[in-house]
């Protein structure tokens, strides 16, 4: 027969061993490695403002993430008590804040590509070509619409291109803060966080959305929309 005591202790082991495994089993989240230069997006976006955006920035999204993570886990290795649900409750902003920046940020990058390199051009004859001429009219309407809707932006938030599966369309929408796009596949997304340009473009931001289409990356937004067809 097994004492209270050791019960107590086996099953203190096995949370324990639970929760390391756990722990070793949950894959670390990373920063992700820019497919482009930093100084590739100049004109349009300068090499200091990618440098400190993505190293320093999306990086403390991705340290936050993890260490949210963590702490649900240890939360979840543990008895289930009053207590525990709340400390778990507590992490959601957390984990909703540093995981959106994270998912959004990882698809801003691929979302850009060189300076009026191939890339940038909407591929001619495209579905997503033809979606935008039945939705928008025209390319510039898009870019219009799009600027107008991001500008709009009180604080913090981004500015998104995506299909609503519902209407079968495409529509511009924002989100405030890190908050990710859930409504709609997101199709193009631009940062309209102060660090996303404020260096280059100090409170201008017109000037900043004129300039960021210039770097957008057309072949990776029609993918996009097929993908989510």
């Amino acid at each position: 027969m097994l004492t209270k005591t050791t019960t107590r202790t086996l099953n203190s082991a096995i949370r324990v061993a639970t929760f390391s495994k756990m722990a070793a089993a949950r894959a670390q989240h990373t920063l992700p490695q820019l497919p482009y230069a930093y100084d590739a997006l100049e004109p349009s976006i300068s090499k200091e403002i990618m440098t400190l955006h993505h190293t320093k920035h999306h990086q403390t999204y991705v340290n936050g993430l993890n260490t949210a993570q963590e702490s649900l886990a240890k939360l979840q290795s543990q008895e289930a008590t009053p207590e525990t649900v709340k400390a778990a409750i507590a992490l959601q902003p957390a984990l909703k804040f540093n995981g959106g920046g994270h998912i959004n940020h990882s698809l801003f990058w691929k979302n850009l590509a060189p300076h009026k390199s191939e890339q940038t051009k909407l591929p001619a004859g495209s579905k997503f070509a033809q979606a935008i001429e039945r939705d928008f009219g025209s390319l510039e309407n898009l870019k219009k619409a799009v600027n107008t809707k991001t500008a709009a932006v009180q604080g913090s938030g981004w500015g998104w291109l995506g299909y609503n599966k519902t209407t079968q369309k495409l529509e511009v929408v924002t989100t405030a803060n890190q908050d990710p796009l859930l409504s709609h596949v997101p199709i193009i997304g631009i940062d309209i966080w102060e660090h996303a340009f404020y260096l280059q473009y100090k409170n201008v931001k017109p000037d900043y959305l004129n300039a960021i289409w210039d770097v957008i990356n057309f072949e990776e937004a029609a993918k996009r929309y097929e993908a989510a067809l």
